[in-house]
């Protein structure tokens, strides 16, 4: 069967950024499928350039985005630019049986729409976040007109949809709430890539080529850094520890925040943060396994502890203890698993408190990282979860 997979980001390991459309799409190929992939974001000399990586058909569109330097009219413009290129070259594809579109942002759902409605293709449907309510709670969505109209495209994708995927429980109930059956949803969270991240022998040479000290205890928050992913509150925590030169703070990643994060640190005297860039995945798992603690963090918002963040899972596979902030299901991850700590987003002092008490107990720290890789390995996988995708694909293609 021929599946017509929209992801406005998609990445591949060769590349920083989130991976999972990639594995899915591996697993798919695996189930018997050929997979079109409809993207962006790649610097190309023509309009359209359709290349093949490992088995997937990729379609590249010439439209850029870059969260860190666009203003919310930039971003609004790249969305329906993807949406307006998008539909002409997703109607020319032939023989689709299934469509997968993945947000965000919502407007991905568009295409799918179009595809359903016209060229009568049934879709299946991934809420990576809440939109629009994420922006809305976020003070980035505030035109009362455009509020209700970004609501009626969510219930009207969701309505249409064949079927969704929310990657968090708190996504599922949101969907759910939507007047929609529980019967067309299924929680597939983010995952874990346990042959990607793991633990083994540091590399010294790497302390030296970044900079960093080999006796210190490391500290890593890596992913995007935006407005959503709280980064002042991590500085607000690592302030008192910035004359302790036990300690280093490693930030891996681009995003809006990044420059006033360095600027802020620069200007308190934190000269034990290090700010190092974004790395391919390989590169990205040499570093991550460098450091002891791994910090996963998001502004104090509701709809935020909704989150199903990449950097949590690539944290379990690593086997590294991990500190969340966010009182959603990610708080009971860890304390249920018993391989972090949840500490308050309204109380940043917790967060060196819990770092000084890692640091002091080594066992603690390290039985911690032990039962996070169980965890990846048991639960949270991508061999697990893609097969589950893969699993739910093959049925809806049958009862299509």
């Amino acid at each position: 069967m021929k599946i017509l997979y929209l992801h406005q980001y998609f990445h591949t390991p060769y590349q920083p950024g989130s991976t999972r459309s990639y594995w899915i799409a591996q697993e798919l190929i695996k189930h018997g499928h050929s997979v079109t992939m409809l993207t962006m974001n790649k610097k190309i000399d023509s309009k359209v350039e359709r290349v093949e990586i490992d088995g997937i058909d990729v379609i590249y569109l010439n439209i850029q985005y870059d969260s860190g330097t666009m203003n919310i009219t930039q971003r609004l413009k790249a969305f329906l630019s993807f949406v307006f290129k998008s539909i002409p070259v997703a109607a020319r594809e032939k023989d689709v049986d299934l469509v997968i579109a993945t947000s965000t942002p919502l407007t991905i759902g568009i295409p799918a729409l179009f595809l359903n409605w016209f060229k009568r293709k049934p879709f299946l449907f991934e809420v990576r976040d809440l939109w629009p309510e994420v922006p809305i709670q976020m003070g980035g969505l505030k035109n009362k007109f455009l509020i209700q109209m970004a609501l009626f495209l969510e219930k009207t994708i969701y309505k249409n949809a064949k079927h969704i995927v929310a990657l968090s429980p708190g996504m599922y109930d949101g969907v759910i709430k939507r007047s929609i059956s529980p019967k067309k949803v299924t929680m597939i969270p983010n995952m874990s890539k346990i042959s990607e991240f793991w633990s083994r022998e540091k590399d010294t040479k790497l302390f030296k080529r970044l900079g960093l000290r080999p006796d210190s205890f490391k500290v890593i928050y890596f992913g995007a850094m935006n407005i959503a992913n709280g980064m002042h509150y991590i500085i607000d925590g690592i302030e008192s520890l910035k004359n302790n030169d036990e300690f280093e703070f490693i930030f891996l990643g681009n995003g809006a925040t990044k420059s006033e994060i360095e600027e802020r640190c620069r200007k308190s005297g934190i000269n034990n943060a290090k700010f190092l860039g974004s790395f391919p995945m390989e590169e990205l798992s040499e570093i991550v396994n460098l450091c002891d603690v791994s910090l996963i963090t998001f502004q104090n918002l509701p709809i935020l502890a909704t989150n199903s963040p990449n950097k949590l899972f690539d944290s379990l596979s690593a086997g590294k203890t991990i500190i969340v902030n966010s009182a959603g299901w990610t708080k009971t991850l860890v304390e249920e698993h018993n391989c972090g700590f949840y500490v308050s987003p309204e109380h940043p002092e917790e967060l060196a408190e819990q770092l000084l008490f890692l640091k002091n107990n080594p066992i603690i720290l390290e039985q911690m990282g032990k039962n996070s890789r169980t965890l990846a390995e048991t639960v949270y996988d991508k061999s697990i979860l893609c097969d589950k995708f893969a699993n739910l694909v093959d049925k809806l293609l049958k009862e299509a």
